[in-house]
């Protein structure tokens, strides 16, 4: 009896924790989903990068009133995994900027809004972020403004060419910044602004711009192949790669977006020389009424030199051979491939094509012989020029090579596709193409930049995106 007795004990003690547990379970799936408590905190993190005033979002979502008339879009994008923008494929690298959702963040955010999308208790809510002042990404030390740019409403065959201006920098010492970002004042025509350092030049013309003029046809499309070239031709050695990407680090940019470049998270810096210059190179596109975009860029500065130094480049594949067929769905482009000559860290990559570019894929060959996807990109959107950090700097030893490889979509399928029905060249603007693979190093102080890269077959350096 006294068996049977303990018996029934635990079956009542199991009874109960099995009730209890329901219980516990049933409070839990009743437990509303609140702006306050649950979406805000996933908006922090993945969201107000972008969505907030002075970025490129359309709508700011800071708070629950902002955020509230947009709840139902919200739903439909996170399912369809279309916000927040990212696209590196997940089978090859992680990231230390990846902004995409968790499937547990996407089911949080549809509870939300199919319980009506209730606020909440306000003071459930985590403190706001901090962002830095006047749509800066980050709170820069030095500000320096940029050279006006007067953006015509109509101009003939709708084109606006490709502007360079100098202006002095204002580094009256060697400098080592930190961080750099580069602002311009109207994002509704800025397709690109690029910053390199340069010389200072004792003829210099600061704040003046220049531009050559390509010849192109009625539609605005350059009539000759080899009229736009971006850079050094190709063969070229690595004192014309250092040339190309300036001084300080080579080439920094603003695309829609791109993040700033913070040298800061791997411990680097770029060496700005006394009296170095600034040289901008820009591309405006038209909207139909005038505009006058004011660009700034700002930096962090260091208190003592880096132990590390960051270096930019942009190469390309689109070489004098490079040309689109028409309703062509998988053009491969001849690949952009460069080789190391000395130790490297990757830690920074960005794909840049235009309409028609599809997917692009960088691989690292390594001096043994392995080939090593560390970023791919199988659907690329020129909306969003994102970059990709790694999460850990990539070790790359000396002759490795990075290897780059594109695909672009000419065909009638493709919904951007401004004419499937001519052959694409490389070109400079988004109706023509580009096939410029990004890529950021970091390697010691003590190496040149100007000795670091040797270009390989038809790769080229690209001045620009």
């Amino acid at each position: 009896m006294l068996r049977y007795g303990w018996i029934l004990l635990v079956l009542i003690v199991v009874g109960v924790l099995i009730a209890t547990g329901t219980t516990k379970a049933q409070d839990a799936a009743g437990t509303p989903v609140t702006f306050s408590k649950d979406v805000l905190p996933i908006l922090q993190k993945n969201c107000q990068t972008c969505h907030r005033p002075g970025q490129i979002a359309p709508m700011s979502l800071l708070t629950y009133e902002q955020a509230r008339p947009w709840a139902r879009a919200m739903k439909l994008r996170v399912i369809a995994r279309e916000m927040p923008p990212w696209f590196a494929d997940p089978q090859h690298g992680s990231f230390a900027n990846d902004r995409s959702l968790e499937q547990t963040d996407i089911d949080t955010i549809t509870k939300w809004v199919d319980a009506g999308a209730p606020e909440g208790d306000p003071k459930d809510a985590p403190p706001p972020v901090e962002w830095a002042a006047d749509g800066w990404q980050l709170t820069p030390d030095v500000i320096v403004r940029g050279p006006e740019f007067r953006v015509p409403a109509r101009p003939p065959k709708n084109v606006i060419e490709w502007a360079t201006a100098i202006i002095p920098s204002g580094f009256t010492k060697d400098t080592w910044i930190t961080s750099l970002e580069i602002k311009p004042s109207d994002l509704t025509v800025t397709h690109h602004i690029c910053a390199t350092f340069v010389p200072h030049r004792d003829n210099v013309k600061y704040y003046e711009w220049n531009w050559n003029e390509s010849p192109r046809d009625e539609e605005g499309v350059a009539t000759d192949a080899g009229a736009t070239p971006f850079g050094a031709a190709s063969g070229v050695d690595a004192q014309a790669v250092g040339a190309a990407s300036g001084i300080g680090g080579g080439i920094s940019c603003y695309v829609p977006g791109v993040q700033a470049d913070d040298f800061r998270k791997v411990n680097a810096a770029r060496l700005i020389p006394a009296n170095t210059d600034i040289q901008f190179a820009v591309h405006y596109t038209p909207i139909g009424q005038e505009v006058i975009d004011r660009p700034l860029i700002g930096f962090t500065v260091a208190d003592k030199p880096a132990e590390m130094q960051w270096v930019s480049y942009a190469i390309s594949g689109a070489s004098s051979d490079f040309a689109i067929p028409p309703q062509d769905p998988n053009y491969k482009s001849p690949p952009a491939d460069a080789e190391f000559t000395t130790d490297v860290w990757l830690v920074q990559m960005m794909p840049h094509m235009h309409l028609r570019g599809k997917d692009m894929t960088y691989h690292l060959i390594y001096p043994d012989g392995r080939d090593e996807i560390i970023l791919n990109v199988p659907k690329y959107d020129f909306n969003w020029q994102l970059v990709y950090n790694p999460m850990k700097p990539i070790f790359a030893p000396k002759g490795t090579r990075l290897h780059v490889d594109a695909h672009f979509n000419n065909s009638s399928a493709n919904k951007f596709n401004p004419d499937p029905n001519r052959t694409v060249y490389r070109g400079r603007m988004t109706w023509e193409e580009m096939m410029s693979p990004f890529f950021s190093i970091i390697t010691d102080t003590k190496t040149d930049p100007k000795t670091i890269l040797k270009l390989r077959g038809q790769t080229r350096i690209d001045n620009g995106a």
